[in-house]
């Protein structure tokens, strides 16, 4: 079996574990006052016990306890420490130098605000479908590099095709897995993440859009911010809402961590692509990372 065909079965594989730890996060987030036990989990998908702690420690790395501990507020709340002056970190930005310090790599680029006028006119975005560890990924690229990433669960793939393609509505679509392909492994396997092979990327937004952007790279993976720090970090301190409008418009999702952005309570706030896939995400972070097992070490959680 040749490496593209390996990766695939991965992705499959990660594909088919995440519905099953979609299902148990949405049952935890209705029934997390009970405290559910790992029977009760496995039951609810049609799981012996013993198969859903491989699912996640294949998944995540971690156990559906050290999992659920990852998503609690009290662990929000330790990722938010220090939320304001994570966003001090300086960097090069542009295609000088990558621009995340810490896990997933990337250059990038912002189209001109005329190019934005445009409204993507004279503009080919290749895109695809692929199964990865959240759902299916929606990923769309331009000659420049990657200017899209979207989540699907399945059956809601047009949903979220035209939902990206409202963005840019005069651009010309194509779709080729030949040419999202490559992303895939890019983005989502942590083996790929180097400084020497940063990711391409290109920003199509406003020129506020793009600096809020910007700055969201500025947030490491066990690090969390609010949007009240990001307007102060951009010098728009009053301009909390608007930045919130912008994250929520973040057309790169996961690779421009916005998930990382949470209420100043530790909330989790709303993500465009779902609550829980938002859960999910931060929960496999924690996995990669690290942090939900050092926390639980120094006994900073209570269960």
């Amino acid at each position: 079996m040749d490496k593209e065909a390996l990766e695939q079965v991965s992705f499959d594989q990660t594909f088919e574990d995440y519905q099953v730890v979609r299902q148990t996060l949405k049952t935890i987030t209705e029934t997390w006052r009970s405290q559910p036990s790992l029977e009760q989990l496995a039951a609810d998908v049609q799981l012996q016990p013993i198969q859903l702690q491989r699912v996640f420690s294949r998944w995540a790395g971690i156990t559906p306890k050290q999992f659920l501990q990852a998503i609690t507020l009290d662990h929000a709340r330790s990722l938010l420490r220090d939320a304001a002056s994570v966003l001090d970190t300086s960097y090069e930005v542009g295609l000088s130098g990558p621009s995340r310090l810490h896990d997933l790599f990337v250059t990038h680029e912002a189209m001109t605000p005329g190019d934005y006028r445009k409204r993507g006119e004279g503009l080919v975005i290749h895109f695809g479908f692929h199964p990865c560890p959240f759902g299916y990924v929606l990923l769309m690229a331009t000659d420049k590099g990657l200017a899209g990433l979207a989540f699907a669960d399945p059956g809601e793939e047009k949903t979220a095709l035209e939902d990206m393609t409202r963005r840019w509505p005069a651009a010309a679509y194509e779709e080729s897995l030949e040419k999202t392909a490559p992303y895939l492994d890019r983005v989502f396997n942590p083996d790929m993440w180097s400084p020497e092979t940063p990711l391409r990327l290109v920003f199509i937004g406003t020129d506020f859009e793009v600096r809020v952007w910007q700055t969201l790279l500025k947030i490491p993976m066990g690090k969390a911010t609010t949007y009240s720090d990001i307007a102060a970090n951009i010098g728009k301190p009053s301009a909390s809402r608007a930045v919130g409008t912008a994250v929520g418009k973040n057309p790169i999702s996961f690779v421009v961590p916005c998930h990382r952005v949470l209420g100043r309570s530790g909330d989790m706030c709303g993500y465009h692509w779902g609550v829980t896939r938002k859960r999910a995400i931060l929960g496999w972070e924690a996995g990669l990372s690290g942090a939900v097992l050092e926390m639980e070490s120094q006994g900073q959680f209570s269960f």
